[in-house]
């Protein structure tokens, strides 16, 4: 099944109306720690605004729909893949991303923090264990071969993607597996003349190997 925006609508985080302040705006952005938030009136999406728009008002304490504000709309459908959201949040650098039904009605937002909580979930990051990555060629690319690698090691792979990086004629595995004891996989890869790139088991080490990942993501997302 895949996943879609309306499956990842935040249920905590309520829209503000023209009737609210700017420094209303300001507290709840605090309190969720974003810089958007949609404006809607009734089921109606007017648009996005952000901490700095609210700053440039000068008057914090007056209703926001009393400025002549340029807001953006951008939006995504209840129904649009969770790639083409992460991709809206990437290009146009937003916390929050308003969702509309089919009869652009508000729904609701998505928020980055689902969003990369989403991505730990489908990669198994929150899972422990360590992470593997393989340098090899299309030619030569084995899933099969892999796996059972991994397994004569009495290992399983928890989950597994494979990335060509620009300018190269190589394909890059990366594997998070349930284990942290990667010595015997490690050799074994090698023996069958595999090229370990990387390989990663400490959490802090985890932490930055995910970041760099997600960065990645978004350069690609935003090409």
């Amino acid at each position: 099944m895949k996943m879609v925006a309306g499956d990842l609508i935040s249920q905590n985080i309520p829209p503000l109306k023209t009737s609210d302040t700017g420094q209303t705006a300001l507290n709840l952005m605090e309190i969720f720690r974003i810089s958007h938030l949609p404006i809607v009136n009734s089921q109606d999406f007017l648009g996005l605004i952000s901490d700095s728009d609210i700053y440039d008002m000068n008057q914090p304490e007056e209703p926001i729909g009393n400025h002549e504000l340029t807001l953006l709309k951008p939006y995504v459908t209840t129904e649009q893949q969770f790639f083409e959201v992460i991709g809206l949040a990437s290009r146009l650098k937003l916390t929050v991303i308003p969702v509309l039904d089919n009869n652009n009605h508000y729904k609701g937002v998505i928020t980055t923090t689902d969003l990369i909580r989403h991505i730990a979930g489908i990669s198994s990051m929150e899972q422990p264990g360590g992470i593997i990555v393989l340098e090899t060629t299309e030619r030569d690319y084995s899933l099969s071969q892999i796996a059972q690698i991994v397994e004569s090691n009495n290992i399983k792979v928890l989950s597994m993607y494979i990335t060509s990086p620009l300018e190269s004629t190589k394909l890059e595995v990366t594997l998070k597996v349930n284990s942290t004891d990667l010595v015997s996989v490690l050799r074994t890869f090698e023996r069958y003349n595999y090229d370990v790139k990387t390989w990663v088991t400490t959490d802090d080490s985890l932490d930055r190997f995910y970041s760099e990942r997600f960065d990645l993501l978004m350069k690609y997302l935003n090409m």
